[in-house]
């Protein structure tokens, strides 16, 4: 499961972010600003952090030079998310190393959702979350299971010697008439069904 450090001094944007993200299947950390940015990057070795440029301190240009001329940070993969929308400062950004500049005001948060997945690479082909492939698998069998397990007289038929399971009551209720049949009436249907059967068999 990958690791994102969100950097932005903004706590409600912040807050935003994570959520959406954790809901990807990511763990969050986070950071106000850039120098907390710098000695958390250290500490928490993320595969990818997201920052803004303007915040106090220490910038997110500043912080993402410092990264990459350290050793235990140079790989980290970085996205910058700023209101600077000049080219300028988008070619700074990329000059430095940023692996993905985004202006705010020109995304959403699914975009920055699916910049994300891109740079990270854990999204399939197909547009799965390669991630999680394993683990939804794992709980539509498990619900499968339960499904069948939760069947009238699932199971029953591999026991011998067992006593047949009880009949389902059929749709719009059933009954027993006295030539050894049962009559059903189908919900909504004005005709009523007779079903032979067998004299002495179980309902």
């Amino acid at each position: 499961m990958s690791k994102i450090m969100l950097v932005e001094d903004d706590n409600s944007l912040r807050e935003i972010y994570s959520i959406r993200l954790t809901a990807e299947g990511y763990v969050i950390v986070s950071a106000g600003d850039g120098e907390e940015a710098l000695a958390m990057a250290v500490k928490e070795r993320p595969d990818l952090i997201i920052s803004d440029v303007m915040m106090p301190k220490i910038s997110g240009f500043d912080m993402l030079d410092i990264l990459r001329s350290t050793p235990e940070t140079k790989d980290i993969k970085v996205i910058m998310m700023t209101a600077l929308s000049s080219e300028d400062q988008r070619a700074r950004g990329e000059h430095l190393g940023a692996d993905r500049y985004l202006v705010k005001s020109q995304v959403g948060i699914e975009d920055v959702v699916n910049v994300v997945h891109e740079v990270l690479g854990d999204r399939a082909s197909d547009g799965t979350i390669q991630a999680n492939v394993a683990t939804a698998a794992g709980a539509a069998g498990a619900a499968s299971a339960a499904g069948v397990a939760a069947m009238p007289g699932a199971g029953t038929s591999a026991v011998p010697g067992a006593a047949p399971a009880a009949a389902p009551t059929p749709v719009g209720g059933a009954a027993a008439n006295g030539a050894g049949a049962v009559t059903a009436e189908p919900m909504n249907e004005g005709v009523a069904l007779t079903i032979p059967r067998e004299p002495n068999a179980g309902l």
